[in-house]
């Protein structure tokens, strides 16, 4: 199927690694030209080594001025973005017993801010061009809550209510936003996460991930490249009546009704 996206400009935070750089290889296949934001310059030299022509730049997202500046130096040596792909931050777990108010405040600077961050300045300037879509990588974290997740899983709570209020506001200016929200995925991310579930169980992390993959009704985590799948139909035009919905991309681990 072509999605349309050949000369696109995507921007991807967090695309130096996991679902991001699956994004930005997947976009690359579609014709797009992508951009990559990461807080490590070395990360992002090893993902462009195995991209090629992609246009990268380092900056802290927790940082409001420091975001606002990237979009402008993106837009001004890149172009004017057509799609941002939100995939940067993460949460520190952290078991709730060990929850303070300053570790719920970094899990919100870790994950809302870094997007809202970005998101703010672009979006804006996507409605005065009257064209843009928004794809949030959230998590289903914020649905479904866990002991060693519940900062970070507040933060992607608000996400999710953050997409659908700024697709509802963004909508009649022909700006989509679309969150998507993956369940247990084969990342670096993930296999950190395991180690606060192994402590917290007191049990091995080889013990930990085989209790995982239990859980999961397919048997096995989500691939990058599965997740990047959907993040891509959804920033298409195929996809632009998803404006609004937040996409639960788990393989049927929350079987629920939302």
């Amino acid at each position: 199927m072509d999605l349309g996206l050949k000369g696109w400009k995507v921007l991807i935070t967090g695309g130096s690694k996991g679902i991001g750089l699956a994004c930005a290889r997947s976009f690359l296949a579609e014709g797009a030209r992508v951009a990559l934001v990461s807080r490590s310059q070395a990360n992002l030299d090893s993902a462009k080594k195995s991209l090629g022509e992609v246009y990268t730049i380092a900056a802290d997202l927790t940082n409001p001025e420091g975001a606002a500046a990237m979009v402008e130096r993106v837009e001004n040596e890149f172009g004017p973005i057509d799609v941002l792909v939100n995939s940067a931050g993460a949460a520190k777990r952290t078991d709730a017993d060990e929850l303070t108010p300053a570790a719920w405040r970094a899990g919100m600077d870790a994950k809302y801010f870094s997007y809202i961050n970005v998101i703010d300045p672009l979006i804006k300037r996507m409605g005065k061009r009257g064209k843009g879509a928004v794809i949030n990588v959230i998590g289903s974290g914020g649905k479904v809550a866990s002991p060693t997740h519940l900062a970070g899983g507040a933060a992607n709570a608000a996400l999710l209510l953050a997409t659908a209020g700024l697709a509802y506001a963004y909508a009649s200016k022909n700006v989509r936003v679309v969150g998507v929200s993956p369940g247990v995925t084969r990342t670096e991310r993930v296999a950190e996460g395991l180690k606060a579930e192994a402590k917290r169980a007191n049990v091995s992390i080889e013990q930990a991930e085989k209790q995982m993959v239990a859980r999961l009704p397919m048997g096995r985590p989500a691939e990058p490249n599965e997740i990047a799948d959907i993040v891509v139909f959804a920033a298409s035009e195929r996809g632009r009546y998803l404006n609004g919905a937040n996409i639960s991309t788990d393989g049927a681990a929350s079987h629920v009704v939302v």
